[in-house]
């Protein structure tokens, strides 16, 4: 543990926003420094009750750093004009993190992608005998884990909020999967979103490594734009080579899966992990939930959950290999979001459209996939399953991959996904 000089240490903090990141960095400095928390929600902890300071007393204490979840937006929050003005204040758990550890990190970025490749990275060097770590936007908040030695290895799933925001964080090892135009509501612009993602690369020192993908117009043009200090690999993710014929694991079939299979064998490599170990962790992944997984296989029917799906980028990775397949999706569009879907594609799907926001989809989807409507996702599926019982001898595909936010009608996404399970074990159980 790094303490000489550490900026955290025995100073004057405002940990802001109390979910799993703000509580763990809460609990992780409350014995190191002087702790203040808020939280736009000021009933979200009543155990913390005595460490939630008032927003009127904020203005009146001088904070020496401002810990900020990734889920608040300096731009609409109740802090607002607070944050704004203490903008050099502002710090993340990663920047804790890296302000605490010396450890060696492999960080992951992208707009699709992220958490798949995170967790199998992950499973193979636990696999290979390796002291791995998942935290970040997947497993575990990044100051929640204990016992950690000089040997851990901490591989993070990291947003673009998350990056951001952070100020001192770096990274041995840095991956950027792809770019494509996503929470341009909360950066603004998409110049600004693609700017958060490289702030990975850009904080990178000389012998450190990064990984992009080769053919992302985006990445690429950025990369032109600047110098970096680490070693830049370029992953070819259009062809894999020999190995993937000795992957038997049906998740991989989706261009998306074969990107983030693309950086999985160039890290590794890098990283100096026994191949045959590495693709029998591949083999036996069965993937995460509510990520393009398989939830039902049987006769002439298969049933794939991606509720995670919140843009038509990401959607797009596994349509393109789907045929006479019933795509339901629904929720929050995306703002300047668009569906690059060829028209032979397309000519093979039925978009099944749910919610308050159809008419935001159907305008999109316009002349370019046959589209039917409904009010929610209980009468999407009750129709669906009426027309697939009316031809039974054919092999059918229904693709739940909304291509919006799930804020409309659920929590979150997980939420929205196992609502869909719950609507579908009833049409298993009963018909099938």
């Amino acid at each position: 543990m790094k303490l000489f000089n550490n900026i955290f240490l025995g100073k004057k903090i405002l940990i802001y926003g109390l979910g799993k990141s703000g509580i763990s960095s809460y609990r992780f400095l409350k014995n190191k420094s002087d702790i203040y928390l808020f939280d736009d929600n000021q009933k979200i902890n009543l155990k913390l009750k005595k460490k939630i300071v008032k927003l009127d007393q904020i203005q009146k204490i001088n904070f020496d750093r401002i810990i900020i979840s990734p889920g608040i937006d300096i731009s609409n929050c109740k802090l607002s004009k607070f944050l704004k003005k203490n903008l050099k204040k502002i710090y993340t758990d990663l920047d804790v993190l890296f302000s605490f550890y010396n450890n060696e990190s492999i960080t992951i970025t992208g707009t699709n992608g992220k958490s798949t490749t995170a967790k199998i990275l992950h499973d193979a060097l636990i696999d290979q005998n390796k002291d791995s770590r998942l935290i970040g936007n997947i497993g575990n908040p990044a100051l929640s884990e204990k016992n950690i030695t000089k040997k851990t290895i901490f591989v993070i799933e990291a947003s673009s909020y998350q990056l951001d925001y952070s100020r001192i964080f770096r990274s041995k090892y840095a991956v950027i999967l792809n770019i494509t135009s996503d929470h341009i509501e909360r950066h603004k612009t998409l110049k600004n979103y693609i700017n958060a993602k490289f702030k990975l690369l850009k904080s990178q020192i000389r012998g450190s490594f990064a990984f992009v993908k080769k053919d992302d117009e985006l990445i690429i043009k950025q990369l032109k734009k600047g110098k970096y200090k680490a070693k830049i690999y370029k992953v070819q993710t259009s062809n894999l080579n020999k190995e993937i014929s000795k992957i038997t694991n049906k998740y991989f079939i989706s261009d998306g899966n074969k990107e983030n299979l693309s950086f999985i064998l160039k890290i590794a490599l890098k990283l100096n992990l026994n191949k045959k170990k590495l693709i029998k962790t591949i083999n036996k992944f069965k993937g995460l939930d509510f990520r393009q997984q398989i939830i039902f296989d049987k006769k002439n029917l298969t049933i794939i959950n991606d509720s995670k799906s919140t843009s038509f980028a990401s959607s797009e990775n596994v349509l393109k290999n789907l045929n006479d397949a019933y795509w339901i999706l629904g929720g929050i569009p995306k703002k300047g979001d668009k569906l690059k879907l060829s028209k032979i594609k397309s000519k093979n799907l039925k978009a099944f459209i749910f919610g308050a926001h159809n008419k935001k989809f159907l305008k999109i989807l316009k002349n370019k996939i046959k589209t039917k409507s409904f009010t929610n996702l209980q009468n999407t599926i009750k129709v669906i399953f009426s027309e697939i019982n009316s031809h039974k001898s054919k092999k059918n595909i229904i693709f739940f991959s909304p291509a919006g936010a799930s804020f409309d009608s659920f929590k979150n996404f997980e939420d929205r996904g196992h609502f869909f399970n719950q609507i579908i074990k009833k049409y298993i159980n009963a018909k099938r």
